[in-house]
């Protein structure tokens, strides 16, 4: 009975400013703690903290007794507190990983406040320029071989390109504009925990590259010096545009990605699987034969409703398939386009994320 008393008072913390989420995720009612940074965490990032014993160690705080001394040590801190304290001077593109991230994110940020201190008020930060300079090798996805080979990559935010080379005693294999490049975590589409996509346009058309590094702290280090070189352009570029409005721009995901069936024109087509991806800040829906290919078999832009765009459940009467699965008929102004989804939750999936698309007002 007296072993559970602390935990009323433990819990009641929980109810504090800051502490009711994740101190590194975000994510909501953690009921875990680091009894030696004093904060509140959610069980994933738990296990992060729990290899880091020099700096933290975990309770929960449910399950483990708690001697009296801790919890007042936890009064005194806090979620906040450590904020205040650890994330003092995060650079505006650094990437600060939600619960949704992978885990090499969260874990590099976990050590990059905690063990490294890159964000403590003494440091001196890094101007996005600099910043967005790296160089070093990384395993590439080859477009034709499809086997994983180690290249050289070059960023220079300064130039404004990022370049990679095949051979070192050649020019590089492609010279990529910060303007049009993205970058994205995909560890479950590469099979990789360091997975990265990046993409950009070239001759109209989105070229993907797939590569990871063998050490967690590089590819995220290639990963934020890619932000800060976008950053860097964006500030340079659009220099009266808000910050609120300008990070949002740095890199992005796809809303959603995965499998469905699509016919043709004609609507009489055999349905082929495809692998779609949704890119709201494009408007684009880029359809490829495979997840890992490096440019797409085509792509739907998406406008407004009013400019005629609309997404149905369902396909239109007369459309012959054999199989019973859901349909979704994606309406624009000069055709519609058929997909059949896996099951209902795919088919709810895919509708609500086009209707976000179709709902975003028009930008540039």
């Amino acid at each position: 009975m007296d072993r559970d008393r602390p935990k009323v008072p433990l819990l009641e913390l929980l109810k504090a400013a800051g502490n009711g989420r994740c101190a590194d995720c975000g994510a909501p009612d953690p009921e875990w703690a680091s009894y030696k940074l004093g904060i509140f965490v959610c069980l994933n990032c738990s296990g992060i903290h729990r290899n880091l014993p020099q700096i933290s160690r975990v309770k929960s705080l449910r399950l483990d007794f708690w001697e009296n001394d801790l919890i007042e040590f936890m009064k005194k801190h806090g979620n906040l507190c450590a904020k205040a304290k650890y994330e003092a001077k995060v650079p505006p593109y650094y990437y600060i990983p939600q619960a949704c991230d992978c885990l090499v994110l969260k874990e590099q940020w976990i050590r990059a406040k905690y063990e490294r201190e890159e964000f403590v008020a003494t440091r001196v930060c890094q101007d996005p320029c600099s910043a967005g300079s790296h160089e070093g090798f990384l395993w590439k996805r080859g477009r034709e071989s499809r086997q994983f080979q180690k290249r050289r990559f070059l960023l220079s935010a300064r130039e404004g390109m990022l370049k990679y080379y095949t051979k070192e005693t050649k020019g590089p294999k492609a010279i990529i504009s910060i303007e049009k490049l993205n970058v994205m975590f995909q560890t479950e589409k590469i099979q990789h925990a360091h997975g990265l996509q990046i993409t950009y346009k070239t001759n109209g058309q989105t070229r993907n590259l797939f590569v990871y590094h063998e050490s967690g702290k590089e590819i995220v280090d290639w990963f934020n010096a890619i932000r800060a070189a976008r950053y860097h352009y964006l500030r340079t570029t659009f220099p009266t545009v808000p910050e609120s409005e300008l990070v949002p721009r740095i890199t992005r995901n796809y809303v959603k990605e995965g499998y469905m069936e699509k016919t043709g024109p004609k609507q009489k087509e055999t349905f082929k699987v495809r692998w779609f991806s949704l890119d709201s800040q494009e408007r684009n829906l880029l359809y490829f034969k495979n997840p890992l290919d490096a440019f797409a078999l085509g792509q739907i832009f998406i406008g407004r409703m009013d400019e005629g765009y609309e997404v149905r459940a369902g396909l239109p009467q007369g459309v012959c398939v054999k199989k019973r699965k859901p349909g979704i008929t994606m309406v624009t102004p000069t055709r519609e386009f058929l997909f059949i989804c896996e099951n209902d939750k795919e088919q709810r999936e895919w509708i609500d994320a086009l209707n976000g698309v179709i709902a975003q007002p028009l930008t540039g």
